[in-house]
């Protein structure tokens, strides 16, 4: 009777156990490496605690940030990087009303921080925003961060898509050979490309992302609010993984390492990274993880006021930041 009381009891204590003790599979989209990090987050041993505990971890690759909306709203992934501008697009235009914005991944702009830079050929005659009627504009995607400033500025400056100037999406692989090629006329430069040799001897700045926003929460981690309320602990222990990777890599004492790092997982040479790579030359990322959504808000103000989206967006009311700051509270 012992025996079989015990066997009883075991059974019970299974029936108890909860569900969520296995790993929550967290995945996660991106885009282009560097800036973004989530390929990389976890590459330094010991950086991340928790990974394979409370949560698995499986970065997928997009082209751009807008098939990651159709993944986002298909179920398809569960935390991604998105840019201010697909962001806007996720909630009015694919409407998922329950998005949330989580945590900052990276800022342009901001004070002597790197923004992301326009680039023409030096021999193409553009000396000036006005130069580029009639020409053509390299996007990696339609409604992404460059395609939204290109249309914003250029509005400022009399210029109209289709009207006065085209546009042709590309991988951002692309870019730099098609501008060699004479196949476009701008595309906007992140630091791989800015500094890419190929680039400099060919091509100069017209203007920034600056220039057409001020100083921009150019991408933020958004996640969708019932996969957040049921997976809440692990997401928390992913955010306090991320925040201590970000924070590793952006150390100047560990600078060889993450380059090295960056430089093997790009399949390039570290001299391509060494000399902007996680200092000012790159865009700013916030080492608690706290996006601006002043900055954010503001850019959703130059959308409406543009046109390009119908209705006042209000960026705090589809944030929470609760997730990184608990993250950040184990960290202080």
């Amino acid at each position: 009777m012992k025996m079989r009381g015990a066997v009883f009891l075991g059974f019970l204590i299974a029936l108890a156990t909860p569900c969520w003790a296995d790993p929550v599979k967290i995945r996660m989209g991106w885009v282009l490496t560097p800036p973004e990090l989530p390929p990389v987050f976890f590459a330094k041993p010991g950086v991340a605690r928790h990974l394979g505990t409370s949560y698995t971890y499986d970065p997928i690759h997009f082209n751009s940030s807008s098939p990651i909306v159709t993944a986002l709203a298909a179920g398809d992934i569960d935390l991604s990087p998105l840019t201010v501008f697909t962001l806007a697009a996720a909630i009015q235009n694919a409407k998922i009303e329950d998005l949330r914005i989580l945590a900052d991944e990276f800022q342009d702009g901001v004070g002597d921080y790197f923004s992301m830079t326009f680039m023409v050929r030096k021999d193409s005659g553009i000396n000036r925003i006005e130069d580029l009627k009639g020409r053509v504009f390299g996007t990696i995607g339609i409604g992404s961060i460059g395609d939204v400033a290109v249309r914003v500025l250029l509005r400022k400056h009399g210029l109209e898509d289709k009207r006065d100037y085209s546009v042709i999406e590309a991988p951002s692989s692309s870019m730099v050979p098609m501008l060699q090629a004479k196949k476009i006329d701008v595309f906007a430069a992140q630091g791989i490309q800015f500094f890419d040799p190929a680039v400099q001897e060919i091509g100069k700045p017209i203007f920034t992302e600056k220039d057409a926003f001020g100083p921009t929460e150019a991408s933020v981690f958004v996640g969708r609010k019932p996969f957040l309320e049921a997976n809440r602990a692990a997401v928390v222990d992913f955010f306090e993984d991320m925040l201590r990777a970000v924070r590793w890599y952006t150390d100047p004492a560990n600078r060889d390492e993450a380059v090295k790092i960056i430089a093997d997982f790009s399949k390039l040479p570290p001299e391509r990274f060494s000399g902007w790579i996680f200092t000012h030359q790159e865009q700013y990322r916030d080492p608690s993880g706290i996006p601006d959504l002043e900055a954010l808000q503001r850019v959703f103000n130059i959308e409406t006021e543009a046109g390009l989206l119908k209705r006042d967006l209000i960026a705090a009311d589809y944030a929470d930041l609760s997730y990184v700051k608990e993250a950040g509270a184990r960290l202080k």
